[in-house]
């Protein structure tokens, strides 16, 4: 029987993560020298386009300690506001008259030929199918569980974007970008506006590596390469890519009870492997199939996963930014028990991040009862589904960028900067105040009706079995006396 099958030799158990690990799979030998390449194409472009249009001074910190300015770069306060350097508008007005910027330009808009559109229309749907645990795997897994990945969050303390009075923000910013590139088809395609921001990001990527290694330049103590890889390389690349599609479809939908058709696990990761492409993440034989992308997810899992003190500081403060704010106002009790469900304890341990009570455990589990019924039953409809994959895309609007960002669109512009005195600390040491959330009032309400739906059809059960036993006995003995 299944419940006795012994694991394979070759069976791998990582942060209560199990797979079984074959000749296919990336050795370390293989994947460390993915570390050290990143995307030149778009850093030549970006400092041709920094050529063309200087961006703009910035305001020095205030000096201090251990905070000297930079050496090769005069800062100052700026004299007059002028609008936002958009370096995708830059590119795209200026691909004509430069040959790296043409090559860059070229290589986006061209459409590589596995890409099937309908299949890639029907991945950004898979994204609204689910969309309840999409979100939520997608904060509580891909992201908070990600930052258990060391070296990428050295990358991201350096920038500040995650101490708690931004790290919000922050995450709404990331939100936006996902709705961007499944909100519609056109939005994916070469024009449209989630292409678009893919292309923003992209630069974003090179603006935040080259700023980390001329800080470097001068104090090689700042950044080890040799240790970390090259800031936002390669291979953390693919290791992003691989957060938001294979993490997500083989993690956190079946730790929330959601398993996802097969044809759709081929959709959503050709989703994300054409966005590779555009973000300029290097997809042949890593990427190309769903089978490579889990073993890649496999690999990061086994290798890359190993908290820090500043996994714990950047965990802890993603919490605390959204404790009891909307649109949820889940207390820091909800967000941790959800974090463990996705996560399991051994890693949240490593995060530093408090077990809740079996009370916010069990809310939990009232959420992923509320997830399975809802998912499961709309998609056993056609009508219904298609209505709800365009009433979600509303929604999902409205709640991360009419809400969370208060109707102001991010253009993924180079704000949170890399300097000498930047590392992002803890945010505050109060205590964490507890309140009962609409979200886990709901939460609550679920659990109660699953655990009446589970003793209703326990008792049916119980009961049909034994008025069956009795017509069965009955059956016996009123053969008996014809025989």
């Amino acid at each position: 029987m299944a419940w006795f099958r012994r694991d394979s030799p070759n069976t791998i158990t990582a942060w209560d993560y199990k797979f079984v690990l074959t000749d296919e799979h990336l050795t370390l030998e293989q994947m460390n020298p993915k570390k050290q390449t990143w995307d030149y194409l778009g850093e030549k472009a970006l400092n041709r386009l920094n050529e063309i249009s200087p961006p703009p001074p910035r305001i020095s910190p205030k000096k201090s300690e251990g905070n000297e300015p930079f050496p090769d770069e005069e800062k100052q306060p700026a004299p007059d506001v002028k609008p936002k350097r958009d370096l995708y508008a830059l590119l795209r007005d200026h691909a004509e008259e430069d040959e790296v910027l043409q090559n860059l330009w070229q290589q986006v808009n061209t459409v590589p030929e596995w890409v099937d559109w309908d299949q890639i229309a029907r991945g950004q749907d898979v994204f609204y199918r689910y969309g309840g645990p999409v979100l939520t795997g997608l904060a509580y897994q891909s992201l908070l569980g990600g930052l258990g990945a060391a070296r990428v969050t050295e990358v991201l303390s350096r920038t500040g974007g995650f101490a708690v009075d931004v790290a919000r923000n922050r995450l709404f910013e990331t939100t936006q970008y996902l709705l961007q590139c499944t909100r519609s088809l056109e939005g994916i395609q070469p024009g449209g506006e989630g292409w678009a921001a893919t292309i923003r990001v992209r630069l974003l990527h090179a603006t935040v590596r080259n700023r980390i290694m001329k800080l470097a330049e001068t104090r090689p103590e700042y950044f080890d390469t040799a240790k970390l890889g090259i800031p936002i390389n390669d291979m953390d690349c693919v290791g992003t890519i691989v957060s938001f599609s294979s993490a997500l479809i083989h993690l956190s939908l079946p730790r929330q009870g959601i398993y996802l058709r097969p044809q759709e696990i081929e959709d959503y990761t050709a989703l994300w492997r054409y966005i590779a492409h555009v973000i300029g993440c290097p997809t042949d034989g890593l990427l190309e199939t769903k089978e490579q992308s889990k073993r890649i997810l496999d690999i990061i899992m086994m290798h890359e996963i190993a908290p820090t003190r500043t996994s714990q500081i950047l965990a802890n403060n993603v919490i605390r930014s959204l404790q009891d704010r909307e649109p949820g106002y889940a207390s820091a009790d909800f967000l941790v028990a959800g974090a463990r469900w996705l996560n399991g304890n051994q890693l949240c341990d490593a995060l530093a991040l408090p077990r809740p009570s079996m009370y916010y455990t069990a809310l939990m589990a009232g959420q992923c009862i509320f997830f399975a019924f809802w998912c499961y039953s709309n998609r056993m409809n056609k009508s219904t589904d298609k209505k709800k994959l365009v009433v979600l895309r509303d929604i999902f609007w409205k709640i991360v960028v009419k809400g969370g960002l208060k109707g102001e669109e991010t253009s993924f512009d180079f704000k949170y900067v890399p300097e000498y005195s930047i590392m992002t600390e803890m945010g505050g040491d109060d205590k964490v105040k507890l309140s009962r959330s609409e979200i886990e009032v709901a939460s609550l309400k679920w659990l109660l009706m699953g655990v009446a739906v589970v003793s209703v059809v326990g008792f049916v059960v119980t009961k049909v079995g034994f008025m069956s036993a009795r017509l069965a006995t009955w059956g016996i003995k009123s053969a008996w006396s014809v025989l």
